[in-house]
């Protein structure tokens, strides 16, 4: 599974460690970005708040993957989505485009801020749930 976003900084790698955590060993993930972006130290403050640790993220560019035979690839951002279809254009792949804010755009006090993100790492968590729950068969 690959997360998109447009910088591999806020979104992408926080929905990757979400997943991660959610399902360890259970299936593989990685993010990337379109674009090189830096490091944001508000993933990190709202990730450790639910126990997920993001400090060793570096982030990368969908260039920069070692590799690919991703089953699914969710992006987070428009560029990500027109992206991730053109890289994958020849693979049986699915890509699924989740609208996701980006909360670097936030504004107001540091804890205005760091609510922002904490949104947009609950909204990742409730919808990589959804999406990857799995229910056991109903026996009769």
């Amino acid at each position: 599974m690959l997360f998109v976003c447009s910088m591999n900084a806020v979104r992408s790698p926080m929905a990757a460690a979400i997943a991660s955590s959610l399902f360890p060993g259970q299936i593989y993930v990685r993010s990337a970005g379109v674009r090189q972006g830096v490091r944001d130290p508000f993933v990190d403050s709202v990730m450790e708040e639910v126990g997920m640790d993001t400090s060793r993220h570096q982030p990368k560019t969908l260039e920069d993957l070692d590799e690919s035979g991703f089953d699914l690839v969710i992006t987070l951002a428009p560029e990500a989505h027109h992206a991730a279809l053109e890289l994958t254009r020849t693979d049986a792949v699915d890509v699924e485009y989740w609208p996701t804010m980006d909360p670097t755009l936030a504004t107001g006090s540091r804890s205005q801020i760091l609510d922002a993100y904490r949104g947009i790492r609950d909204q990742l968590m409730q919808r990589i749930k959804k999406r990857l729950a799995w229910t056991p068969p109903v026996s009769g």
